[in-house]
Order: C-alpha cells, then structure tokens, then sequence
C-alpha cells in the first residue's frame, strides 16, 4: 500500500486529511445539533449544514474507495485530488471573506475561526499531496 503512495508521509497525510474530512462529515450529518449549537447557527440552518457534509461524505467515501478498493489506488486520480484541493480553497477563501470582512451573522468571532483555520490546514494537505504524488496522479 506504502508504494501505492510513493512512501509513507504521503499515506499519513491522506489518512489524516481524509481521517478529518471524515470527523466533519459525521459531525455535520449525524450531529448537526451539537454542530450548530457550537458554531451558533439556528436550527433553520440544519438542511444546508447537511448539505455541506453530504459534500465531505462524498470525498471521504471516495478516499476510502481509492485506498481499499480501486486497483490502481491514487494512479491516474489526478482530478479527484485537484477538485478536493480546490474545493478546501474556496472554502478558505469564502470563509476568510465572510468572517474577516463581511461578518454577516457573525456572533462570537473567536468561535468562528475554526471555519478560517481548519480549510486552511485541510488545503495544506490537500496540496502537498497533489505535488507528492503528482507522478501518480497526472498520468499524460
């Protein structure tokens, strides 16, 4: 499996990236109350923070499909890994905006800045395994 990886730093980095974007999901979709009360969004928001997790499910179950089940592992991956880079930088970018600038509904910033920090972090290691194992991934 390590070769599948290039060696093991990148298998640790996808195992912690995808280990979050796991916690996320289940939080988001299995316990969207503690969620919100944490973040203080309204019960109103509940639909749309299942929206959000329903995203990072699709990532996670896609991760677990690449490392267990596909024959080929990361080989040729290339857009799923772009489009999970991206994805974590919009995130960042949008939520830097909406907090640090518009801060619509913002009630308690310091709360908020898990929402700043954790897409920042998750675009880090996104992008260095874009790069580690852009031989892999890119196939040409």
């Amino acid at each position: 499996m390590i070769d599948k990886f290039n060696n093991v730093w990148y298998l640790i980095i996808f195992l912690i990236y995808f280990a979050g974007t796991g916690m996320y999901a289940y939080q988001t979709i299995f316990q969207t109350r503690k969620f919100c009360n944490k973040f203080e969004i309204d019960d109103t928001g509940f639909t749309m923070v299942r929206f959000a997790g329903a995203f990072m499910l699709g990532q996670f179950l896609m991760a677990i499909y690449i490392l267990f089940i596909r024959r080929d592992g990361v080989i040729a991956a290339g857009s799923f890994f772009n489009l999970v880079f991206l994805t974590n930088l919009c995130v960042f970018l949008v939520n830097s905006y909406s907090i640090l600038i518009d801060k619509t509904g913002i009630k308690s910033p310091e709360k908020s800045r898990e929402g700043i920090i954790a897409p920042l972090v998750f675009s880090a290691l996104s992008a260095s395994l874009c790069y580690g194992l852009a031989d892999k991934i890119y196939i040409y």
